[in-house]
């Protein structure tokens, strides 16, 4: 089967469906969905009824959760953005990925309750960071700095010098 673009694979321990349903839950709409999921054959080692990939789009993104075992871990060298037109979406976003054992990080990033990491990010401090006036851009990003969860108002009296 050949594909358009790329398909991510995330590598759990043992948690991939599990994840797969969390990451729809979280991302409802937009297709989301989880798809085929394919159990370890017998004799492998593993026990059979224990899904090896389960198939998943979350937020009209294609992911493979593959339950690989503890070799490996997430780190922060990997994030997704979730960009974010409003502060109810940022508020929803940010509470959503961090619920049940997730955790909250500096300016915006979370990590959810499989160590996976997550920016929330307002689309409206883009267009701040690319404005011309540098005075406006480093007051935002000043303020950006100094907050877990971003606060768009706050973002945006920042920017304008209040």
């Amino acid at each position: 089967m050949v594909t358009d673009g790329f398909i991510t694979c995330l590598w759990f321990d043992d948690q991939a469906e599990e994840a797969a349903h969390y990451y729809v839950s979280v991302f409802e709409g937009s297709g989301s969905r989880v798809g085929d999921v394919i159990r370890y054959p017998e004799g492998s080692g593993t026990a059979s009824a224990k899904p090896m990939t389960v198939e998943f789009t979350a937020n009209g993104q294609k992911f493979v959760g593959l339950n690989g075992g503890p070799q490996f871990t997430f780190n922060e060298a990997i994030s997704f953005q979730v960009m974010c037109d409003t502060q109810e979406e940022v508020d929803h976003y940010a509470a959503r990925l961090t619920e049940d054992g997730g955790e909250q990080g500096p300016c915006g990033w979370v990590k959810d309750r499989f160590g996976v990491s997550w920016q929330v990010v307002p689309e409206r401090l883009i267009e701040m960071f690319a404005d011309r006036d540098p005075a406006k851009v480093a007051r935002a990003n000043e303020a950006m700095m100094s907050m877990r969860k971003l606060d768009i108002a706050a973002l945006e009296k920042a920017f304008a010098g209040e």
